[in-house]
């Protein structure tokens, strides 16, 4: 039987997809058998009146070793 554990993080990116990449890019290098990832939330971030970056909390799902 396959366990699945998932982990809350929190990464940032020009758009939303870029941020969801550095997150993939950031978990991958610790985590293997990374199954998928759950955006939570997204949070735009704003200076001068413009979106600079957003920020999302996401759950990162992956298989625990046998």
């Amino acid at each position: 039987m396959s366990l699945v554990k998932v982990i809350e993080v929190i990464a940032e990116g020009n758009s939303i997809e870029n941020a969801v990449e550095n997150a993939l890019k950031e978990a991958k290098q610790t985590l293997h058998g990374i199954k998928s990832i759950y955006v939570k939330d997204i949070n735009a971030i704003v200076e001068d009146n413009s979106i600079v970056r957003y920020r999302l909390i996401l759950n990162v799902s992956f298989l625990l070793d046998e």
